[in-house]
């Protein structure tokens, strides 16, 4: 694995242990739709991993990130469609797909380590 690439799933990576200190352990969506702070906050993580993502793609077109395609077009829709951005659909996210994303994250980062 490239250094870059190593270096892009570290910023993944830190984007979502990011998002999970800001949502907490109790997950309450209402508590989330409340707070404008927390909300631009995600979504702002949510960039980052999907601008990480397209950077890895750029260099490994077929590196082994589930959804990697809809993870770069959710950073497109955060940042273009500013205007139209779902709660519900990020919340969806935040709380289904960022553990399963965490978890692949973690075993990329890991098998490198073993094969360095």
């Amino acid at each position: 694995m490239q250094h870059k690439v190593r270096s892009y799933l570290h910023d993944i990576m830190e984007a979502i242990v990011s998002i999970e200190e800001y949502v907490g352990e109790q997950r309450n969506f209402n508590d989330y739709l409340k707070n404008k702070q927390l909300r631009r906050a995600v979504e702002r993580e949510l960039e980052i991993i999907g601008e990480a993502t397209n950077r890895i793609l750029k260099l490994e077109k077929e590196f082994p990130i589930d959804n990697a395609k809809r993870i770069v077009s959710l950073r497109n829709w955060v940042i273009h469609g500013y205007d139209k951005v779902d709660d519900g659909l990020i919340w969806g996210i935040v709380t289904n797909d960022l553990p399963k994303l965490k978890a692949q994250t973690q075993k990329l980062m890991s098998e490198n380590d073993q094969n360095n």
